[in-house]
C-alpha cells in the first residue's frame, strides 16, 4: 500500500477536523422525517447545503449544482449513498426542518464562538430584517420578517427570531432575548423595541440596554425632550423653581465622504422630570444626541436630535455614544451583506418552513466567513474564493470548528 504524502495527510487531517465540527455542531439536530423512504441523512443534505451557502449557492438548485460538481470529493466526508442530493431533497429537508431546532443549534454554536472570541464590552445590537420575496401572494403567506442579534465587537450573529410582520417584533424580541447570554452585555434596540417589557428582559438577563425613544412612546418622548429643554434653559432660576438638571456631554466629530459629521450626546441622571421612569425597570439615565452634519461641496448643514434611554450606571456620555454608533454596524454589516453578498432580497423559497431555515443557514455561512483572520477580500469575494478552492473551504469549516 503506497504511503500518504505530508499533503495528503493533512487533507485527511483537516477533513476529520471538519467532520468533528459537523458532528458537534450538528449531532443535536432532531431529524423530521420519517425512515422509511430516506435516502440522505440528515447531516448530509443541512452539511452539503452549509458548504455550499460558504461557497456562493443562494438557491437549491445552485447547491445540487455545486454538490454534483464536488461529489467525489464529498463523499470522502459525507454518507451519499445516492449520490448528490438534488434541490427536491434541500427544499424538502430544509422546508420540514424544525425552524426553532435549527436555531437553536445555531446558537449553541455562535455562542461558543463568542466565548472564544471573548470579545471585550459585548455590544449587542438587536434588528429586523425582512425577506422581501419570500412572501407568497398565492397562498396569502407574508414575507418573512426576522430580528436578528448581532455581536458587534465579533461581527457574529448570535440569533434571530422569525416573525410573521414587522410590527410583531415587539412580541419576537423578548423571545429572542431570552435564549441569549446577556450577562454584562449593552443591548441597543431602535424604537421599535423600546417597551418596557423589552426592558424587563435585558435586565433580567443580567444586560444593560439603551433604547431609542420616538413618538411611539409619546410621554416618555416628552419628559426626555422636557429634561434636555431645562438642562439648556439658560435664565435665572428662582430658589423655588426646580434646578436645571446636570448633565455630561461628550462630542465625536467624524470626517470622510465628502461631509463633516458631529455627534453631541448629553446624559443626564437627573429622572424627577420623568413621569414614567417607575414603568422602565433599572432606569438610570436618559439621553440626547444631535447630529449635525455638513456636506462640504455645498456647505449645507443638516441636524437631527435623537433620544434615548439607558440603565447602566457605569456608562458615560463617551460609552453611549459609542454603543449608539456601534448599533448601526447590524445594518451595514449584516443586513447590507445578507442582501449584496447572499442576495437575500431575491430568495424565492417560501415552501413551509424553507424561507425561516435558509436565513438560519446564512448567518451559519457569513459567521464561517467572518471569522477568518487572515480574511482580506469582501464577503461575496470570499464566498466565491470558497467555491474555487476547497483547501481555503476546509480552513474555513476547520477555523469555526476550532
Amino acid at each position: 500500500m503506497a504511503r500518504k504524502t505530508k499533503a495528503q495527510q493533512i487533507e485527511q487531517d483537516n477533513h476529520q477536523a471538519a467532520l468533528e465540527f459537523f458532528e458537534r455542531t450538528l449531532g443535536a439536530l432532531p431529524d423530521p422525517r420519517r425512515l422509511q423512504g430516506q435516502r440522505y441523512p440528515l447531516r448530509t443534505v443541512v452539511v452539503s447545503a452549509l458548504m455550499a451557502m460558504v461557497c456562493g449557492c443562494d438557491d437549491a438548485e445552485a447547491m445540487q449544482t455545486w454538490a454534483e460538481a464536488n461529489e467525489q470529493w464529498l463523499a470522502g466526508m459525507l454518507d451519499m449513498p445516492h449520490g448528490a442530493p438534488t434541490q427536491d431533497v434541500f427544499l424538502a429537508v430544509f422546508g420540514a426542518l424544525d425552524p426553532d431546532a435549527f436555531s437553536a443549534v445555531f446558537r449553541a454554536w455562535a455562542q461558543m464562538l463568542a466565548l472564544r472570541l471573548q470579545a471585550q464590552g459585548k455590544h449587542i445590537a438587536v434588528d429586523g430584517k425582512t425577506s422581501r420575496r419570500s412572501f407568497d401572494t398565492q397562498s396569502g403567506k407574508a414575507a418573512v420578517h426576522t430580528v436578528s442579534a448581532w455581536l458587534s465587537e465579533a461581527g457574529l450573529v448570535l440569533g434571530q427570531r422569525k416573525t410573521e410582520t414587522k410590527s410583531n417584533e415587539i412580541t419576537a424580541i423578548p423571545q429572542l432575548l431570552q435564549v441569549l447570554d446577556l450577562r454584562g452585555a449593552t443591548v441597543t434596540i431602535d424604537a421599535m423595541g423600546c417597551q418596557t417589557k423589552i426592558a424587563e428582559t435585558i435586565i433580567n438577563g443580567g444586560g444593560n440596554y439603551v433604547l431609542s425613544v420616538k413618538e411611539n412612546q409619546p410621554t416618555l418622548h416628552d419628559d426626555v425632550a422636557a429634561t434636555f429643554a431645562e438642562a439648556n434653559e439658560q435664565r435665572q432660576r428662582s430658589v423655588d423653581e426646580q434646578p436645571r438638571p446636570d448633565v455630561e456631554v461628550f462630542e465625536d466629530i467624524d470626517k470622510g465622504h465628502g461631509r463633516v459629521e458631529t455627534r453631541t450626546l448629553s446624559l443626564c441622571r437627573d429622572l424627577s422630570w420623568m413621569t414614567t421612569a417607575g414603568a422602565w425597570s433599572s432606569l438610570d439615565f436618559v439621553a440626547q444626541i444631535v447630529r449635525q452634519r455638513t456636506v462640504l461641496a455645498t456647505g449645507q448643514t443638516y441636524t437631527e436630535t435623537a433620544y434615548f434611554i439607558g440603565s447602566d450606571p457605569e456608562a458615560s456620555a463617551e460609552s453611549t455614544c459609542s454603543a449608539i454608533r456601534r448599533h448601526w454596524g447590524i445594518e451595514n454589516q449584516l443586513h447590507w451583506v445578507l442582501d449584496l453578498a447572499f442576495r437575500e432580497d431575491e430568495a424565492r423559497h417560501r415552501a413551509n418552513n424553507a424561507a425561516q431555515n435558509m436565513t438560519t443557514l446564512r448567518h451559519f455561512a457569513l459567521n464561517i466567513v467572518k471569522q477568518d483572520p487572515d480574511r482580506k477580500l469582501g464577503v461575496a469575494n470570499c464566498r466565491k474564493r470558497a467555491g474555487w478552492d476547497r483547501n481555503y473551504l476546509i480552513k474555513l469549516m476547520t477555523g469555526a470548528s476550532q
